[in-house]
This record gives structure tokens, sequence and C-alpha cells, in this order.
């Protein structure tokens, strides 16, 4: 379903969008995310005639059964219920209105599924891979790789790493995640080996120029999301592991391994910026899932006939 790109927003909405902004300091991909979202709902209303001002719960919930009738998925469905939601709690906030329609709305139920993740030898194989395949620049990309991982990063928390925010020598360094929440992050001996190799040859591809960032492109300048991201394919192609790697498989592979090795949740939850404890214990069933495998590989009565 896509907005219509030459249709003006509601001004109200407009405004909504703005406050988030300069107000809550929401990021530009969220607020992107919410502006589409209540485009598509502001069109709905005039496709039905209804007034965006004085909707009812059973106009909203009418543009929720429509998403579901063109085939979008529960998850997207359920982002629109948020952005709906959110919208209309700011108006109710503001006085624009004395009631909320979207009050009474619940989230579809999504399947339940698994991060996309590699198992520790996996990971080691992959990590491996810039020093064999002898492409794009292999120091970088294997700092990259280990870094990513042993710090359970997100792709845009490694792109904004800053050398300036490196701290005991080179152990951690301070992020700032999602809602702005600033953690402190470890590097394993592994990844601090591989920063060093890398340096060198991040000062030579600077050309003099100055950039505080860790990574760089051929360049010079700081490495963009869908550059990180187009590395960890070019990977991903030669890994020969028949898996969907991303780099947020990196974040889960990080966040598995602790929890198989037995480390707390809740220290998990910290490490990966977690904002509900809910979000990290979904990697307790990763867990269970290897136990169920191991299980099955060992046990006589557990192997297929």
């Amino acid at each position: 379903m896509k907005a219509k790109t030459g249709a003006a927003l509601p001004a109200v909405i407009q405004e909504y969008l703005s406050y988030l902004n300069a107000v809550r300091g929401v990021s530009a991909k969220t607020i992107e995310a919410y502006r589409i979202d209540l485009a598509h709902f502001a069109e709905y209303c005039v496709e039905q005639d209804i007034l965006l001002a004085t909707a009812t719960p059973l106009e909203v919930r009418g543009f929720v059964a429509a998403l579901g009738d063109k085939g979008l998925a529960e998850v997207s469905v359920n982002r629109a219920l948020s952005s709906i939601r959110g919208f209309y709690r700011w108006q109710l906030r503001m006085g624009y209105r004395e009631d909320d329609p979207s009050v009474l709305l619940r989230n579809l139920k999504t399947p339940q599924t698994l991060p996309s993740f590699l198992w520790e030898s996996e990971m080691a194989s992959f990590a491996r891979l810039p020093d064999s395949a002898k492409i794009l620049w292999p120091e970088r990309d294997k700092a990259m790789i280990l870094i990513m991982y042993s710090a359970g990063l997100r792709i845009s928390e490694l792109a904004a790493l800053s050398l300036n925010n490196i701290e005991d020598g080179f152990n951690g360094v301070r992020v700032l995640g999602k809602g702005g929440r600033e953690r402190y992050v470890f590097f394993s001996e592994e990844a601090l080996e591989a920063l060093a190799a890398y340096l060198p040859s991040r000062t030579a591809r600077l050309h003099g120029k100055s950039c505080d960032r860790f990574f760089i492109n051929h360049r010079g300048d700081p490495i963009s999301i869908p550059g990180v991201r187009w590395i960890i394919s070019e990977y991903a192609k030669r890994s020969g592991l028949g898996k969907n790697i991303h780099p947020h498989s990196l974040r889960h592979s990080f966040a598995t391994h602790l929890v198989n090795g037995g480390c707390d949740v809740r220290v998990v939850q910290e490490l990966l910026g977690h904002a509900s404890i809910a979000t990290t214990q979904r990697y307790t069933h990763v867990n269970m899932g290897r136990l169920k495998e191991v299980y099955a590989m060992a046990h006589p009565h557990g192997k297929e006939p």
C-alpha cells in the first residue's frame, strides 16, 4: 500500500510529526514510518468521507480491516496501529479531541519467529571471510564484523561509532541507541586485534582529512548504513553457510551466544540496550531450540528412523 506522494498531509498530521521531531526527538526513520502510516489513514478517511478530526472507533477499526484486506502483514498492520494510537494520544493531550478512538484497538497476533543468527562455529567462519576472500577492504571488514558481533551493535550504532567515545584504552565505547538510551559496550580481544590491524590503513585512506568515525569508505568518508549492509551481504554470498545473513544477524548471534553461555537475561538486556526485558527474552527461546536440537542428535529415540 503506497501513499500518494502528490497528496498534501493534513495540517494536524504535519503538526504531530513536527512535535515528534522537535519535542520528542524521534529518529527521522521512525517519523517517516509514521508519516507513511498516517498518510494512508488520511487517504482512507477521504475515500470513505470520514472527517479525520472526528473519526469514531468504528471508523478507525474499518481502516485497520482495510489494511488486512489489502494483504498487509500483521507486523505492518500493527505498526500502523501504533502510529494511529500515538497520533490520537497526542490530539487528546493537546486538547484537539476529548476522546481517543483508538484506545480499544488491539494489535494483531503475529507469528513467533526466531531471529536469524549464527552458531559459534559459523560466526568464527564468517569472521575469517575477509582474510580469505580478499575483496573490498579486508582489514576494515574484519574489524567491522567482529566489533558488531562482540559488542552486539545495531547497524546504526556501528555506523555512528566515534573515536571520541572510546574509553578504557579501546576496551569499550559508549553508544547512543534507540530512544536516546546510552550504554557502554565492550570489545573482545579478537575484535581489538582486528581493530589494531585496521587503524593504520584507515589513516592512510583518510588522505589527511579529519574524520572521527571508526569506519570509513574508500574515499575516507564515514561509512553509511546502506554501505555496511552491502558489505555484509557481499560476504554472506561467499560464506557458503546457507543462511540469510544480514547485519542484525551479528547482533542476534551475540545475544544468542551469551544466553547459551548462561548469561543472565537482564545482563543481556543491558548490553543490547533493550527497553523491555520481553524483547530480550526471545533469546531464551533460541536457547531452548538449541537444547532440543542437541537432544534430537544425542538421544537414541530422538533421531529420525
